[in-house]
């Protein structure tokens, strides 16, 4: 049996890397409700390459900006509460400094991922925002990591392991992302951000053609 995770670390519920994302998302979603919602995704959010005259331009600082948008209350509110929750642990695991690594690969990983989807679409031109590619990375990281730990959900209200979680998660939005069910997220973003971490942690572990200086568990 495993134990039951229902809460971060003990240590402290707020570790600083998860505290300056938590308030850095928070700030800018809150500028983005007084009315500079549209300046910000011009600048900010991540449009795709090779957009029409009159529309934003890729920029590549946008495959990091993008993950501090959103596009609602509810949108932020799952991405921060699942950033807390499993990003508390990873943090006290791993260090702030692989951490924040980490999560940043991950989000750069799912942009590029979304990038390549979207490139030749022809059913409009639209940005994408969201930490979702670097929540998903966390929670791949976590159910490695932890795979025998017990997660309470909360829909449905029963327990599970951390390694089954993480697959059905996966399995639901590449079911999502490949029937187009869902219009408006970008799903394949979200697995590419589990890809990127994949790829990451087995890098660290020296399961990879190049080797890490230091190896991880």
């Amino acid at each position: 049996m495993g134990d039951y995770f229902t809460h971060p670390n003990r240590r402290g519920a707020f570790p600083p890397v998860v505290q300056s994302l938590l308030i850095g998302n928070i700030i800018i979603f809150v500028v983005q409700a007084l009315g500079y919602s549209d300046q910000l995704l011009v600048n900010f959010a991540l449009w795709p390459v090779g957009t029409p005259p009159g529309a934003p331009d890729f920029q590549i600082w946008q495959l990091v900006t993008y993950a501090f948008l959103h596009g609602s209350f509810l949108h932020i509110f799952l991405n921060m509460f699942v950033l807390w929750m499993f990003g508390t642990q990873m943090e006290y695991t791993w260090g702030s400094r692989r951490f924040l690594f980490y999560y940043l690969f991950c989000v750069v990983g799912a942009g590029l991922t979304q990038l390549y989807v979207v490139s030749g679409a022809t059913d409009g031109i639209f940005p994408t925002v969201g930490a979702s590619g670097g929540v998903f990375g966390i929670l791949l990281a976590f159910g490695m990591r932890f795979p025998n730990q017990y997660i309470l959900l909360l829909i449905p209200p029963i327990p599970m392991k951390a390694k089954y979680f993480v697959l059905v998660v996966g399995l639901i939005t590449l079911y999502f992302g490949m029937t187009g069910t869902q219009a408006g997220i970008a799903h394949f973003a979200h697995l590419g951000g589990m890809v990127a971490g994949l790829l990451l942690i087995l890098y660290w572990r020296g399961k990879l053609p190049v080797k890490p200086r230091n190896r991880m568990r």
